[in-house]
């Protein structure tokens, strides 16, 4: 219930009167709640706003402010690789080296991004083995947790903190560090879960990540 400045006034009228009745001993927990309203009686008649009940409603985005203003920002968290064995999409060999999750990214410049879920970030060491240049796109990659629900590449998040150009000819021998990023919920970080990456065969390739 939420208290105006007339209200507040009433209340206290009313606490005075009571407190008014003679009694030999004082009560302390009266007292302070006295005062406690002569306090925010005086606040409000000089223009400040009443005071919200303990239990209002929390702020939806309370928690996405909190992340995004540091109050409950989170070391990125580390995750153990199910394999490192190298999977080859057509002539591409990629394996994995890094798996981590975090709920904020910076990237250059005062540019940042904040998610209630966790960003993703999966590092891969890409290296064409064939003979001949071949083109690739890596930019249709998904994450695909235990249960099979998929999550595509976050595309805001790829531009802060991921490799830029997902899509070109991969010369001979060529080698390149490649990260990832994708956006999904806490449990989506479990056993299970893998990449797929779409070949030119049609069949997606599958690197286990966890």
């Amino acid at each position: 219930m939420r208290l105006d400045a007339r209200g507040l006034a009433a209340l206290l009228c009313s606490a005075a009167l009571m407190g008014g009745c003679k009694k030999e001993e004082s009560a302390p927990t009266e007292d302070r709640t006295l005062a406690k309203l002569r306090q925010e009686v005086d606040r409000v008649n000089q223009g400040g706003a009443p005071a919200a009940p303990p239990d209002a409603p929390a702020d939806p985005n309370a928690r996405l402010a909190g992340l995004a203003a540091g109050h409950e920002a989170e070391q990125a968290r580390t995750y153990a690789l199910a394999s490192k064995e190298r999977v080859k999409v057509d002539t591409l060999s990629l394996k994995p080296t890094h798996l981590e999750a975090l709920h904020s990214l910076s990237g250059k410049g005062k540019v940042s991004l904040t998610t209630t879920d966790l960003f993703v970030r999966v590092e891969l060491e890409a290296e064409n083995v064939g003979p001949q240049p071949v083109d690739l796109s890596l930019s249709a990659t998904r994450l695909v947790d235990a249960e099979g629900k998929e999550y595509p590449i976050a595309r805001d998040a790829q531009t802060v903190g991921g490799t830029r150009t997902l899509d070109h000819t991969w010369q001979r021998e060529q080698r390149e560090s490649l990260v990832l990023l994708f956006e999904a919920p806490a449990e989506a970080l479990a056993p299970g879960l893998a990449l797929l990456i779409p070949t030119p065969g049609g069949a997606d390739a599958r690197i286990p990540l966890q």
